[in-house]
């Protein structure tokens, strides 16, 4: 297997034009298509997560592969019950482990006919598409926001509508609000109140739209900045009125030295005061990907730390939770999860096996564990092509930067 062995340099200073978000890129294929338009976005995700979601529509939706791709998985399951015919939808290996049996759940009782091809409860799926119904349904608000905002997009195309009544305490809000944001562009009345959904029944009418830049690459730049005091990056495209829950990154980077300064098109990061002081304690509830960047960084600067609202993270690509732990040891570090929501660091170390980190099919992993390159002078890096799942170009503008990267096996 490849691996890239990385070496950092002294200093961080220039531009990175950021790629621009899939989540947000993955909603307005979705509500393109629903809306009967063949016309694509304005600057799309160059990512694999994108690039599948639009071979997928541009098929003739009868059988549809997106690999890894779990916002397609999602996402694509509420549209093809909408639309006539049989559908045979898969995954990778991994997909076919994920759960999704919420959401077809739901879709059933909205009408649809999906059956198991597999392991009940997970991919793959064969959908008898059509004839869904509007309706009121009750999910837990704990579940992935990917269901929640597959079932809202398809709202305004059944009968009398969608009401989603969310009970408990709700995961990852940004991303239902950036999902209405979108859906009223494109013209949907959908209102979110006391925990409550409601969509009205309409036509979606096509709306020309460009995607802003990721927050979520953002934050590997900021963590790295945090390493380097001095450092002075432009992050290109960056929006400080995002929709993105990620753009949340700026505030959570300020308590480990890095400012940010908003230009019109863009962002430059500075850093150059040191972390605050005592025991840095947040609930990723509301920025799950940002997770694993904060442990590596927080482990890499001496901070201790005490993260919650990771419940998501089991069920990702891998099981980020278990990997980060395992990973981070490698690096001489050892973090404590407990029970499934948690991961903290209390200081405790062990020596660095200098084993290449595997990143288990995980673009995060690679690009979270990169940056020990600036701690620890090295690191290794195994399957560093993982990274296009999100950011395709992110070795590349490492380079641009001045790390040294020597493919190794």
């Amino acid at each position: 297997m490849t691996a890239y062995s990385i070496t950092a340099p002294k200093s961080l200073t220039g531009s990175i034009k950021l790629p621009t978000s899939k989540s947000i890129s993955n909603r307005l294929l979705i509500l393109s298509a629903l809306s009967g338009s063949n016309s694509l976005p304005d600057g799309l995700s160059d990512s694999d997560d994108t690039s599948v979601l639009i071979d997928a529509l541009r098929s003739d939706l009868s059988s549809v592969d997106i690999g890894a791709a779990g916002t397609s998985m999602r996402f694509l399951t509420a549209y093809l019950a909408t639309r006539p015919g049989s559908h045979v939808i898969t995954g990778s290996e991994r997909m076919k482990k994920r759960p999704i049996a919420l959401l077809v759940d739901a879709l059933r009782q909205l009408g649809a006919k999906i059956d198991y091809l597999g392991d009940q409860g997970c991919p793959p799926l064969r959908i008898e598409g059509g004839n869904l119904r509007g309706g009121s349904l009750t999910l837990p608000g704990s579940v992935s926001s990917q269901y929640i905002s597959a079932l809202m997009m398809i709202g305004p195309l059944l009968p009398g509508g969608l009401t989603l009544k969310l009970e408990g305490n709700l995961i990852s809000a940004p991303y239902i609000a950036m999902t209405r944001s979108l859906m009223r562009t494109f013209g949907a009345k959908v209102e979110w109140a006391d925990g409550v959904v409601t969509v009205g029944q309409g036509p979606y009418v096509y709306s020309q739209l460009s995607v802003e830049a990721d927050w979520s690459a953002a934050s590997y730049w900021y963590a790295m900045a945090a390493l380097r005091p001095g450092s002075r990056i432009r992050l290109l495209g960056l929006d400080r009125e995002s929709a993105q829950g990620d753009s949340e990154g700026a505030k959570i980077a300020q308590h480990l030295g890095v400012s940010t300064s908003f230009e019109a098109d863009g962002a430059t990061i500075t850093s150059g005061g040191g972390p605050a002081q005592g025991v840095f304690s947040y609930d990723f509830v509301n920025q799950p990907d940002l997770a694993q960047t904060y442990v590596v960084l927080c482990c890499l600067m001496g901070v201790h730390f005490d993260f919650s609202g990771l419940q998501s993270l089991r069920i990702k690509e891998t099981d980020r939770i278990a990997a980060l732990v395992a990973e981070c040891r490698k690096i001489g570090f050892v973090v404590e999860a407990v029970g499934d929501e948690r991961i903290r660091w209390s200081g405790e170390t062990c020596s660095p096996s200098g084993e290449a980190i595997s990143t288990y099919k995980d673009h995060r992993m690679a690009m979270s564990f990169a940056m020990a390159a600036l701690a620890q002078g090295k690191v290794v890096i195994a399957d560093p092509g993982v990274v296009s799942k999100s950011y395709p170009g992110f070795w590349d503008d490492l380079k641009r930067m001045g790390f040294s990267i020597d493919e190794t096996l």
